[in-house]
């Protein structure tokens, strides 16, 4: 009988009970379909948390600083991991090379970080450039969770990335997600996003300064670091009657049906669940054609609409042809594509690199 695996999973990923998403349920059951398989996972996240599934699972408290501890781990424990796996983490640096000196896992490194809009600077691209060609190599296999993303690290750390990286989507689980049935409008939207520049959302609030004569309002839910720069955005143009911030809720898959669009004015993503969350629960979408549309779910007039990134008038017009009526999505068309999101093929497709098949 063949000794069972034992795996790691390093996590730069903190684990709030408040803000309970995609990436979570995807932890929990590949860790329960592990087991099954008799895997043992050991989890390196920044924090420990015993809410929903995790007091399920063997975590490593990392205060805060995952690759380090998960040095002092490997130095101080007999580890016999048949695999190390990374989600979150930055791709290619020397902490690769570290991990190989200590251990012959096959390393599977998951890239779910956004680029920035414009591209990264030139002396970045060159650190990138020469970090890939230095300690790609310690990676056994790159996994891109969108076509973009696979293309974008390709790009950044040279051609010697492309035949070790792979797409493998991530994915949610489609029953839980109340379907939109009454399309009539309430001039309700709703925003589902950390709150970061990056996701965009001071963009809406300039479109929405020159929309005053009509009546709406814009539910914001999520939490992050420029959230009082948001607020005092929408103080000084004197829009508090428009926006009301919700803060992190675990029930976003009830109460998606309950709006008329999504709004997601993203300047980077990678996969971007809050636009495929929306689709699940037929809720159409207006975000931005390359960034928020990054896996190419939105059709115009269809499902949604798309604008150019940071192009707050023609985000103003979209808003505006709905308020008066003259853009309607009377039904919003179910894509084919969704069912490539679902959690329990994100789970398969991990599963079949631990034991070595392919996605």
């Amino acid at each position: 009988m063949t000794e069972p695996k034992k795996i790691a999973v390093l996590c730069n990923y903190e684990l709030l009970p408040e803000r309970v998403g995609g990436m979570d349920y995807f932890f929990w059951l590949f860790d329960k379909q592990c087991k099954e398989k008799d895997i043992q996972v050991d989890w390196f996240f920044p924090n420990l948390s015993h809410h929903g599934e995790y007091s399920k699972l063997s975590i490593h408290h990392c205060n805060y600083n995952v690759e380090n501890y998960f040095f002092t781990f490997c130095k101080q424990n007999k580890t016999d991991f048949s695999h190390i796996m990374t989600h979150f983490l930055e791709l290619c640096t020397p902490s690769f090379y570290k991990i190989k000196q200590f251990s012959k896992a096959k390393i599977i490194a998951i890239d779910h970080n956004p680029r920035p809009l414009n591209g990264y600077p030139l002396k970045k691209k060159i650190e990138k450039r020469i970090k890939g060609i230095l300690f790609s190599r310690y990676i056994d296999v790159l996994v891109g969770v969108s076509e973009y993303s696979k293309s974008e690290l390709i790009k950044e750390f040279g051609a010697q990335t492309e035949k070790k990286s792979i797409v493998v989507f991530n994915g949610l689980e489609i029953c839980k997600f109340k379907k939109k049935k009454n399309f009539s409008s309430n001039n309700q939207f709703i925003v589902a996003s950390h709150l970061r520049k990056e996701k965009g959302i001071q963009d809406l609030i300039l479109a929405v300064k020159d929309l005053k004569s009509f009546d709406f309002t814009i539910d914001i839910y999520g939490e992050g670091y420029f959230e009082g720069e948001l607020k005092k955005m929408i103080q000084d143009f004197s829009l508090q009657r428009f926006f009301n911030f919700k803060g992190s809720v675990s029930n976003l898959p009830e109460i998606y049906c309950e709006y008329d669009y999504l709004i997601h004015p993203s300047h980077g993503e990678t996969f971007c669940y809050s636009v495929v969350e929306s689709l699940m629960s037929n809720l159409p979408v207006i975000t931005t054609r390359n960034q928020g549309n990054v896996l190419g779910l939105v059709v115009e007039n269809k499902n949604g609409f798309l604008f150019e990134e940071c192009n707050v008038a023609e985000l103003k017009e979209i808003l505006q042809n709905i308020l008066k009526h003259k853009f309607l999505i009377g039904n919003c068309w179910g894509n084919s594509k969704l069912k490539n999101f679902s959690l329990t093929k994100m789970v398969a497709n991990h599963l079949a690199l631990v034991l070595n098949n392919k996605p």
